[in-house]
């Protein structure tokens, strides 16, 4: 994989050029073409504004891919639907701007499931192209596992950040909801859809996500102490393949091994209620986002994404209304759950990747997202042969920091059980 903060050091100190990293990324592409991370690659506009680029500030001219459900006006934007093969938006969204204005080059669109819901797309995972690469941010995943890019971003209205990177082995965060602007990304559940980036490791995704949000989030060459960690299964999520429980407890040795206090921390009772109010809130608002295509173009919808927009357009209001009360009593608790830790500890897939006929379950991000807290995936160390997976180090709501912190130390603290 390219480490997007070693490259931008590289090109401050003038050792690699913004037009060297696109020709590498160029190739790379090339190479990996079979995966299918990409959309839409423009690599000729890429070299255009890699010559301009000085390179000298911001994200150092990296190039960048972008989930194709986020609005760009020199690229098509088609949300994964045949409905807008060949789209054009009259304006890019505001994050692929604030990319462009602090130095990003974009490489291309990155491939997303239909409107960012579950009918699997077309993209491979370049561990085993037997197995899903997750979804929604199928493409912008397999994009950085691929070494193709060194950033990309994605959204997570489920887990659609999380678990593709778990799926596919790179680290990446969700951010605090509405950290990132949302502004000309597709919207389908607008109190839950979250920007989040990929990349490397997690001094890298912090990197970025400074530098797009303004805000000071770096977390290389800093010391935070020895957090302590709580841990939460989520039980009111389902158990967890062996797989999963082997790499929380792999995770949790390590940590103890540091000498970080590891404590029990599971979400209180209201958690549940939250879990479920979830998908309540989702396919309500899914069929108010996707209203003109539900009505109007239908037939050419998957079966699964109709489904759920019939199963919300049949929520009644009330019903809607009470899942957001159950949203709001659940962050209160969980502010309180997290208080007495720096950071949770949970998974973030229930497994290794599944078949490709699925994207996987999100069923251990869904009370994360639903939080709006922020969210990192820590890859898990692993042997020849092994399939990726990765544990979700979780802070409170607008706690970014703490999260990338918790998360860097224990990224540090795994790397030593190699």
């Amino acid at each position: 994989m390219m480490r997007a903060l070693d490259l931008a050091e590289a090109v401050e100190a003038g050792d690699i050029t913004p037009a060297a990293l696109v020709e590498m990324c160029a190739e790379r592409a090339k190479e990996g073409a079979h995966l299918k991370a990409f959309a839409h690659l423009d690599l000729d506009a890429a070299r255009v504004h890699a010559a301009r680029n000085r390179g000298d500030e911001g994200l150092f001219g990296l190039p960048l891919g972008i989930k194709d459900i986020i609005e760009t006006v020199d690229m098509p934007t088609q949300y994964g639907s045949p409905l807008f093969r060949g789209y054009k938006p009259r304006s890019d969204a505001a994050i692929v701007g604030q990319a462009q204005t602090a130095g990003g080059i974009i490489l291309g669109k990155t491939v997303t499931t239909e409107f960012a819901y579950l009918q699997p797309s077309e993209t491979l995972n370049p561990h085993d192209a037997t197995r899903t690469p997750g979804g929604s941010s199928s493409g912008s995943a397999v994009a950085v596992a691929a070494g193709i890019v060194p950033l990309a971003l994605g959204t997570q209205t489920g887990g659609s950040v999380i678990r593709p990177a778990s799926f596919n082995g790179v680290c990446a965060i969700k951010p605090s909801y509405r950290l990132l602007p949302m502004q000309g990304v597709k919207p389908f559940a607008p109190l839950l859809d979250t920007l989040g980036i990929f990349g490397a490791r997690v001094v890298d995704v912090a990197f970025a996500l400074a530098v797009l949000s303004g805000r000071a989030l770096r977390v290389d060459g800093q010391d935070y102490g020895t957090p302590t960690f709580g841990i939460a299964r989520q039980p009111y999520a389902g158990a967890p393949e062996p797989e999963a429980e082997a790499g929380l407890m792999l995770a949790i040795r390590a940590l103890e091994k540091t000498g970080a206090k590891v404590v029990e921390a599971e979400f209180g009772p209201l958690a549940a209620e939250g879990f479920a109010a979830h998908r309540l809130i989702n396919d309500f608002e899914g069929a108010q986002s996707l209203h003109y295509e539900h009505h109007h173009q239908r037939e050419k919808l998957s079966p699964v994404l109709l489904a759920a927009l019939d199963e919300g357009r049949d929520t009644p209001p009330e019903a809607y209304d009470a899942a957001r009360g159950h949203a709001m009593r659940a962050r209160r608790e969980a502010e309180q759950t997290m208080q007495p830790v720096d950071a949770i500890l949970t998974f973030s897939a229930p497994g290794y990747a599944p078949a490709p006929d699925t994207t996987g379950d999100a069923r251990f991000n869904k009370l994360i997202t639903l939080l709006g807290a922020p969210a990192v995936n820590v890859p898990l160390p692993r042997r020849a042969g092994d399939l990726p997976l990765g544990v979700q180090v979780v802070a409170p709501f607008g706690q970014d920091l703490r999260a990338l912190a918790a998360a860097a130390f224990l990224e540090d603290a795994l790397g030593k059980t190699v």
